[in-house]
């Protein structure tokens, strides 16, 4: 029986796992859970998962809700790549799980922070977007972006370093991803190392980067249509 892997689109933890999955040709059963429609909230979901929060997977009755713990789990079951998480090499592995603990409260953290408050709360409270609020998450994230730079991609081309895509670099593109789709990808396309390194991984997970970040471009598509009445 294949995973089951509960998701939404819109989600960056979901699509990094979803990207993972479709290149290492993991077998599962989509479960799309729409978060725009509360689907997590739902008593069916929180059997699944009692946080209602995506992404989540059931391995014929094993579940797991975290996505970094998913990724894991499925590298040593399907025994995939050890580049993915170095398994063998202490240094290697730590520097992933480095990045993997650094993003939760930076990269991941930040940009959730920023498209929230020029999307999702303005939207759903009917309040003019928060400038100040706006502008103190910009800041946080130009010096995110420049920690980006001056140590995780400091002379290496992945963020675990390495010579190859490791899951920290899937995680990283699709929280940066999220500053996309709300028109402020500016702030880490001003780094020129950072910028490479984004358009590199794009490249790498092609065509599933594509794939996965398909709500991400619909939602830069109607941004400003949809803000202007907000």
């Amino acid at each position: 029986m294949p995973l089951r892997y509960y998701f939404d689109l819109l989600s960056q933890p979901s699509r990094a796992v979803y990207m993972f999955l479709r290149m290492n040709n993991v077998p599962f059963e989509s479960k799309p859970v729409a978060l725009r429609k509360g689907e997590h909230y739902s008593d069916e979901y929180k059997k699944m998962n009692p946080f209602s929060l995506v992404p989540a997977v059931d391995d014929d009755g094993f579940r797991l809700t975290e996505s970094i713990a998913i990724l894991k789990y499925v590298i040593r079951k399907y025994d995939l790549g050890d580049h993915w998480f170095p398994q063998y090499n202490l240094k290697k592995q730590a520097r992933v799980e480095e990045y993997l603990h650094w993003q939760h409260f930076n990269t991941r953290g930040l940009c959730a922070q920023l498209f929230q408050q020029l999307l999702i709360i303005p939207k759903a409270t009917g309040k003019p977007i928060n400038q100040q609020e706006v502008e103190k998450y910009r800041d946080k994230i130009k010096v995110m972006v420049s920690q980006l730079e001056s140590y995780f991609l400091k002379n290496q081309s992945y963020l675990g370093g390495g010579s190859d895509l490791s899951i920290a670099d899937l995680f990283g593109v699709c929280e940066l991803m999220q500053l996309y789709a709300c028109h402020e990808h500016h702030l880490y396309e001003e780094s020129p190392i950072v910028k490479s390194w984004m358009e590199k991984v794009k490249k790498e997970t092609n065509p599933y980067f594509d794939e996965a970040h398909k709500m991400v471009y619909r939602t830069h598509d109607v941004y400003k249509q949809v803000t202007s009445k907000l």
